[in-house]
């Protein structure tokens, strides 16, 4: 049978209550701001709000670190100002994947939910 997702959804939507198409469409994919929004909602509200501190606080670094390195006369005030800025940029750089990685986690966690949801209406329909 060949049928595309949207499709598939409206034959689900058809098969179930007002309240259980409302409960669905919530599972739904959501974009990208919502996803950045999903971070700072649940038990680890408090661990993304003190990435994005830190993260802050590091471009902060990077861009002392940059004013520094042209203002600097002499070479070895150039490698220095530019590793520091270096490792100032990978650990924004790993504190966004981290970041990513928590966005990843939670689509795969809500189309979970969604594969639970549509087992259990399975299960109530054919126990009937």
């Amino acid at each position: 049978m060949k049928t595309n997702n949207d499709n598939i959804d409206k034959i689900i939507k058809e098969a179930l209550t007002q309240e259980e198409v409302k409960f669905y469409d919530e599972l739904d994919e959501q974009n990208l701001f919502q996803m950045f929004g999903g971070l700072f909602s649940g038990k680890l509200r408090w661990l993304m709000i003190l990435i994005n501190i830190v993260m802050i606080a590091w471009f902060v670094l990077f861009i002392y670190c940059a004013i520094e390195f042209f203002n600097a006369e002499d070479t070895k005030e150039l490698i220095k100002w530019s590793v520091i800025g270096f490792f100032s940029m990978m650990a924004i750089g790993l504190l966004k994947l981290f970041a990513w990685m928590q966005m990843d986690k939670n689509a795969i966690i809500r189309e979970l939910k969604r594969l639970e949801y549509q087992v259990s209406l399975l299960s109530s329909k054919l126990s009937k």
